[in-house]
């Protein structure tokens, strides 16, 4: 049995942050509508945790087997192609935590219905199709649409969902920055791998558009996560809305340091961009609470 250290490499922790912050926000939008339930708020949580988890086993040996995951890699260790992990081990590991995700989802179906076994259907096989299977989303340039979609819509609304039994109109809006700022952490990803995922066929938009397009593709999400709060406060929303607003200098910065930054100096900057999610999302979740 492999150390349990290994597999919290193998579980990117710093990328749980993509997982918890549609759940911060959702959770918010809920109790602004009357509708906030502890027990559906921690499922979802543990949920969109265990999926991420599964999703990155799953990228780690599949990538690893498509080649993508190559010798003069620039980003963190990888489980499989380092041999910290076998691949039979992964896809074990992959299992637990797609089977982990399931029982939340279990829960939460007792609680909220059906749709939340539709959800967690398409999260799972999204999460296995992203670099799995015979098409491979994240291979063919989708991989930031899927970021969108699923950190972004079907969190914060499902998480919504769960506690409201519906999804407040403020949800549908909210997801828009959290799915932005997430889809900005893959950017910076693919911007990092653009020449390793070119050679292995893994054709990312920053693979397929160039470097200067992935640069505005990152200028644009950040600047998306910040003008949403403010169309919806000049469309006579609470001013609260406004609290992400503090950290656009943060974003700024990151933006400079993106555009100058190249291979494994974007590594940090990953780790950044996270950062600026979950507190970008606390204080818009903050901003929802106090409004």
């Amino acid at each position: 049995m492999p150390p349990l250290n290994t597999w919290i490499l193998a579980a990117r922790p710093a990328t749980l942050t993509a997982a918890a912050a549609p759940v911060v926000v959702g959770t918010a939008c809920a109790y602004a509508a009357g509708g906030f339930a502890l027990g559906p708020a921690l499922a979802a949580l543990l949920g969109a945790f265990w999926i991420q988890i599964g999703t990155n086993f799953a990228n780690d040996v599949f990538d690893h087997e498509k080649g993508a995951d190559g010798p003069n890699r620039l980003g963190p260790t990888r489980a499989v192609a380092s041999g910290l992990l076998s691949a039979a081990q992964m896809r074990r590991g992959m299992i637990v935590a797609f089977a982990l995700a399931t029982a939340c989802g279990g829960y939460l179906a007792a609680v909220a219905g059906w749709p939340v076994v539709a959800i967690g259907v398409a999260s799972v096989i999204a999460g296995i199709a992203y670099t799995g299977g015979p098409w491979p989303l994240g291979y063919h340039g989708l991989g930031d649409v899927f970021v969108m979609a699923f950190f972004g819509f079907v969190a914060v609304c499902g998480t919504a969902y769960v506690q409201a039994g519906y999804v407040p109109a403020l949800a549908w809006w909210l997801a828009v920055p959290v799915g932005a700022l997430s889809t900005a952490i893959l950017v910076v990803n693919n911007l990092r791998d653009r020449a390793g995922d070119a050679a292995a066929g893994k054709r990312t938009l920053a693979v397929r558009l160039g470097r200067r397009a992935a640069i505005g593709e990152y200028v644009l999400l950040l600047a998306l996560a910040f003008a949403v709060p403010a169309l919806l406060v000049a469309a006579g929303a609470s001013p609260w809305l406004l609290l992400p607003v503090a950290t656009a200098p943060v974003a700024a910065a990151l933006a400079r340091r993106v555009e100058s930054s190249e291979g494994a100096g974007l590594n940090p900057l990953l780790g950044a961009t996270a950062k600026l999610l979950l507190v970008h999302s606390a204080l818009l979740a903050v901003g929802v609470v106090l409004g």
